[in-house]
């Protein structure tokens, strides 16, 4: 059985693992749910320091202190960023990155960079005007704006994210990750959900330097929104069962 550590996206904690934890610990695996620094039960710690390192900081501390080896590290949606770095810099302790519905960014480039020119800018003006120019509001989580990005949760589902959510730190879409000159070459999987494994390989044949990396990954698809750990919590626990294994 595995160590797995999972590591959520924007705006969430380990709250958001909650559907997903008991399903991987029935199955025998040792789970370690994250919240990193200024989120959920962390919120008093924001502060405008806190950047993507400092998560990096929070993963790899964890499993240290914990003395984990053979880990499956999961990362969901912007929690790749933090994710990649850790593995980047603890790779002896890593036997596995799994990237939800994400995949690691070039070197140099920062979530921020990853969204349309229109998003970044909607994103730095909601930070000027409501997140004292360091934070990153919660958004609405409106299905008839992102039917998309939000397909399968049910009015439960929005209640409970819209509840929990708390703003994020936003130098952790700003900051880039800088990653070593030979980054690991521990084995990755992708699991896709907004999009598929013939997306992906297609983007790559274009050139896109983002998914050529993932094109040559282990490509699992579980379509649905973007948020399988709420929308198809067990069909997401049961494919980390088995990447694990």
């Amino acid at each position: 059985m595995a160590a797995i550590v999972l590591v959520p996206g924007f705006w969430l904690g380990a709250w958001a693992w909650e559907d997903v934890t008991p399903e991987l610990r029935a199955a025998g695996h040792h789970v370690y749910p994250l919240t990193l620094a200024g989120l959920a039960d962390r919120a008093s710690e924001a502060t405008p320091d806190v950047d993507v390192y400092t998560h990096i900081d929070d993963i790899v501390r964890v499993i240290e202190e914990n003395d984990l080896r053979d880990v499956v590290l999961v990362g969901h949606s912007g929690g790749s960023v933090p994710v990649t770095g850790a593995a980047d810099r603890i790779p002896e302790r890593i036997a596995r990155v799994v990237y939800v519905d994400a995949g690691p960014l070039p070197d140099g480039m920062a979530v921020i960079d990853f969204n349309k020119p229109q998003t970044q800018d909607e994103w730095r003006k909601q930070v000027a005007e409501e997140g004292e120019g360091w934070r990153l509001p919660v958004p609405p989580f409106d299905p008839a704006a992102e039917p998309d990005s939000l397909a399968g949760l049910t009015g439960e589902h929005l209640v409970r994210i819209r509840k929990l959510a708390t703003p994020q730190p936003f130098a952790t879409a700003t900051r880039p990750l800088d990653r070593p000159t030979a980054p690991s070459d521990t084995p990755s999987v992708v699991i896709a959900s907004t999009f598929t494994p013939d997306q992906v390989r297609m983007m790559a044949d274009s050139g896109n330097p983002i998914f050529g990396p993932m094109a040559r990954m282990d490509l699992r698809h579980l379509p649905t929104g973007h948020w399988p750990m709420f929308s198809r919590a067990t069909e997401l626990a049961a494919l980390l069962d088995e990447i694990a294994r």
